[in-house]
């Protein structure tokens, strides 16, 4: 016969204090002193006691739950973004519920449909494609949302993002500055502002310099499409001196294809940078030169947006980019026209 399930009555009665402020130290944010607090918790330990989030949610007409969607994990940026914010939301007595949704728009919209379903108290929409009607569906639902890492052309959506039309110009200033003439674009995704705007900035700074790419293709932000494009636009007699790709996920591939494929040097033949600046970038197979989006603070700024709307507070602002960083390594080097 199965044990009786330990309960909270059971841990005040050992710690010898009520059953209220058993639940108010196992609810976060609750005010206890650290003396009693510490008292509540050994005595939930000896006995084996867990706390019902889920009563405790029906109480509160909370489910404490916060829902992700993102467009693909395969891109290494996503994954850390994913750890950070299941620490964060964690830390704030949230659980997450993840969903993958390609792209297109039935498939975002079953994803959203299933969380409303889960009464989710938050939506973050992390680099999917959305669309107007979508976001203004959530929202009339009366569900906090944030976008991460895609920004909308409604400015009224919440979105955190990095510096995207800047970090492209500044992509383009460096490369010229080293020297390079022909210079190539592998962008991404043209159907997502994040994509347009790094292409952007891009092409604007060449224009600075008086530079046009002499390719510009979209990579969709996909690891074959990428190595594609990069053993065409490298077969031409034109052939670039550097290329700007959208992201590191993409770069990663690009450089595959170039020294396996095409066999050439990077950055000898070729310069390379890419955006985003995952953790393996920095690993010596790579040594790539990006553009940082730095997670962590990103990952801050979209916890922070959205404690602030569940709690019905106002934000000062709905749109917040964080700064893009160049971090030079060893993809790229200053062109030799002697």
């Amino acid at each position: 016969m199965a044990e009786n399930r330990v309960t909270s009555v059971d841990v005040a009665r050992a710690a010898g204090v009520s059953q209220p402020t058993v639940s108010r130290v196992f609810t976060p944010g609750a005010r206890v002193s650290p003396e009693l607090r510490a008292s509540v918790e050994k005595a939930a330990r000896k006995l084996g006691y867990r706390p019902n989030t889920l009563a405790r949610a029906m109480i509160k007409g909370q489910s404490n739950v916060i829902g992700l969607v993102f467009a693909y994990l395969d891109n290494p940026f996503f994954a850390e973004a994913v750890e950070l914010l299941s620490g964060a939301l964690k830390g704030l007595g949230y659980h997450i519920i993840i969903f993958t949704a390609s792209n297109d728009e039935d498939s975002v919209d079953l994803a959203v449909e299933d969380l409303l379903a889960h009464q989710v108290d938050g939506i973050i929409l992390a680099s999917v494609s959305t669309t107007l009607k979508l976001t203004q569906e959530i929202r009339n639902a009366g569900i906090p949302l944030v976008l991460f890492n895609r920004g909308q052309d409604d400015p009224a959506v919440p979105a955190v993002t990095a510096t995207n039309y800047a970090g492209g110009r500044r992509a383009a200033d460096f490369l010229a500055r080293l020297g390079h003439r022909r210079i190539a674009h592998i962008s991404g995704w043209q159907k997502s502002l994040t994509g347009v705007d790094r292409m952007r900035g891009f092409l604007d700074g060449l224009a600075d310099h008086g530079l046009e790419p002499v390719a510009c293709v979209d990579g969709r932000y996909n690891r074959e499409t990428a190595m594609a494009a990069t053993r065409e636009i490298f077969a031409g007699p034109n052939r670039p001196e550097a290329v700007f790709v959208g992201n590191d996920h993409m770069a990663f591939a690009v450089l595959e294809a170039l020294q396996h494929d095409l066999g050439l040097r990077v950055p000898e033949d070729v310069s390379v940078v890419g955006f985003d600046d995952v953790k393996m970038a920095a690993w010596r197979v790579f040594d790539l030169t990006t553009l940082r989006q730095p997670a962590n603070e990103m990952v801050a700024a979209v916890v922070e947006m959205l404690m602030q709307l569940i709690d019905g507070k106002p934000l000062e602002r709905s749109r917040v980019e964080i700064d893009s960083v160049l971090i030079e390594r060893g993809t790229t080097r200053m062109q030799n026209r002697d």
